[in-house]
């Protein structure tokens, strides 16, 4: 009983997480300040075919999950669910959202969308089931060629940011301040929303 528990818990935190993290996107996207990267690229896409964003960041999950084979990454359930259904919730954000007019409510409705991705990324990832397609292609960047993760990460994410650029992507401030903020935000939010295996393991085991 203890066990089906925390299973069921640690599902609804990957999910909320999921939703969460999406939705934040929407958010800093619809504050026209700048994007993370990877938003950029959904965004040049987006202005250059018409494909919506849901579709977009889904494709995109799946093409760089292709990048997992040669570098011999395993998917897990959160890897799985994390690329069908961050764009889904992305577009539920882009529908709720508007563009605010002024840069005070704009600051503060992009500021609310990086606090929340962050808490977003605490939930799915402590969930413990498995990196997304993108922190996945890292980790295995870094396992197969020895990169430390930072290298990977950053030469990854500075291709995707120069197309998405080149295909009319918003890069703004807002750009620099996520690639700032996000790490150290994600990184409390894990400590914080990690959940324990189950049943505990012994000490010294």
């Amino acid at each position: 009983m203890l066990s089906t528990l925390h299973y069921t818990r640690r599902l609804v935190q990957l999910f909320a997480g999921l939703f969460l993290f999406g939705f934040a996107a929407a958010m800093m996207l619809r504050a026209s300040l700048g994007v993370d990267p990877w938003t950029v690229f959904a965004e040049g896409i987006h202005l250059t075919t018409g494909l919506g964003f849901g579709w977009i960041v889904v494709l995109t999950s799946g093409v760089v999950l292709l990048f997992w084979i040669p570098l011999r990454q395993k998917p897990g359930l959160g890897t799985i669910f994390n690329a069908l259904l961050v764009g889904p919730s992305m577009e539920v954000g882009l529908a709720l959202v508007e563009t605010p007019e002024l840069l005070a409510q704009k600051s503060f409705l992009f500021a609310a969308g990086l606090l929340m991705m962050g808490i977003a990324s605490g939930f799915y990832i402590g969930a413990g089931f498995g990196p997304g397609p993108r922190d996945g292609l890292m980790v295995g960047l870094h396992a197969r060629l020895g990169w430390p993760l930072w290298v990977g990460r950053t030469m990854v994410e500075v291709i995707v940011l120069g197309i998405g650029w080149w295909l009319g992507g918003s890069v703004g401030v807002g750009t620099v301040i996520f690639a700032v903020m996000i790490g150290p935000l994600a990184q409390r939010a894990i400590k914080v929303y990690r959940i324990a295996p189950y049943p505990p393991k012994a000490i010294g085991k």
